[in-house]
């Protein structure tokens, strides 16, 4: 360019050193942002910068409540299980991280106690079969004025506390996972099971193998991540903008670029202790193993229907004054359109393209920036 501006120094000299008349002098072309610029890479130059392409997204951007939250568990979604008896651990057929069912065996214990139990249970059971026979008995007596009616009223007696015995044991079995329906004398143990009370995962294991666990003594934690939800404070100055139904979206600390979908299902009705906020309760609308229950979020919630056209900041590059995208005219070929930018929000800016932009087009959404540097090489110097 240099060079040019030089050549043409030196013919106005020399034209006019011979009393010729000097030509007008060539102005520099305008430079506009909307220039029409095209990059073909090839495929080695795709793979190596890892180009995406993706679509224009329809976002909320300008009006969101920008609010801080944590992912908790309601308390019937976790669940600390312990034994209704103290006992030798004999079996742990679970690790923690394993996905158990309601009702799955976790633990075995060894408890003499219960051996005693299912011995009461048998004999109380032939005497109470041998009770309800007199009490039959004795009843039809007493209509016919046979018997006396102290007698009647003694096996009478005697057959309510059996029955209620036989309840009482019922009761202590099956708290310890025996079912009576099955108990022969002939199938009398001294192990029981330790069940899960909630489908989930094991969190914890308090257990070892061959030790001796208290009765109520917590052995395991478990959790079921599919209720997780989301607490959401919102301050006094806010309150008025919150309701049923809003959209949230929200992003935790291990993945800040991957926006979650939450919906706002309830408010609490008091402000909490020591601050004047408010918690939002929100239903996480997808499932991901990647949200645990005590992490802590960002979260936008959506307090009114407006949208923008959007792309995700990094598929938006600048030179200068200028904004740019990369529309995707065809096999590792990209044409740079100008923009203007407005709203920015989580991870995404609001696009306003400058020319028609076809419903189904696709934009570079990562290299964006390389592609920049192709389209302006060699212009440097000017």
């Amino acid at each position: 360019m240099y060079s040019k501006y030089v050549f043409y120094g030196m013919l106005m000299i020399v034209l006019t050193a011979c009393g010729g008349k000097a030509p007008a002098p060539v102005s520099k072309p305008p430079k506009t942002a909307s220039a029409s610029v095209e990059i073909q890479l090839t495929e080695t130059q795709v793979k190596a910068i890892g180009l995406q392409t993706g679509g224009v997204e329809e976002r909320n951007l300008r009006t969101t409540l920008k609010v801080n939250g944590r992912l908790v568990l309601p308390p019937q979604n976790q669940a600390q299980v312990s034994s209704l008896v103290s006992g030798i651990v004999k079996s742990i057929p679970v690790r923690e991280g394993d996905l158990v069912t309601p009702g799955q065996v976790l633990a075995t214990l060894q408890n003499n106690e219960v051996v005693q139990w299912q011995e009461d249970y048998l004999a109380n059971s032939s005497q109470l079969r041998y009770l309800e026979a007199e009490y039959a008995r004795q009843k039809s007596l007493r209509q016919d004025s046979i018997n006396a009616e102290k007698t009647f009223q003694q096996v009478e007696n005697e057959l309510g506390v059996a029955r209620a015995r036989q309840s009482g044991i019922h009761t202590k079995l099956q708290g310890v996972g025996i079912r009576v329906e099955d108990l022969k004398p002939g199938s009398i143990r001294s192990e029981i099971g330790i069940v899960a009370p909630i489908g989930g995962y094991i969190h914890h294991v308090n257990v070892t193998m061959g030790k001796y666990m208290d009765a109520n003594t917590a052995l395991f934690d478990i959790v079921d991540n599919r209720a997780l939800h989301l607490d959401l404070t919102v301050f006094e100055k806010d309150v008025h903008k919150l309701e049923v139904g809003q959209k949230v979206l929200f992003t935790d600390a291990n993945d800040p670029l991957h926006d979650h979908i939450a919906i706002v299902y309830s408010l609490d009705k008091a402000f909490q202790d020591n601050q004047q906020a408010i918690i939002a309760h929100a239903r996480i609308a997808e499932r991901t193993e990647t949200l645990l229950p005590g992490m802590y979020v960002e979260a936008r919630i959506q307090i009114d229907r407006s949208h923008a056209a959007a792309l995700p900041d990094e598929a938006i590059v600048s030179n200068g004054d200028d904004h740019f995208i990369y529309l995707e005219k065809g096999p590792r070929r990209y044409r740079q359109m100008a923009v203007r930018v407005g709203a920015k929000d989580l991870g995404y800016t609001e696009v306003i393209p400058l020319e028609d932009l076809p419903r189904d087009a696709r934009i570079v959404t990562k290299g964006a920036y390389y592609l920049l540097s192709e389209a302006t090489k060699g212009s440097g110097e000017e």
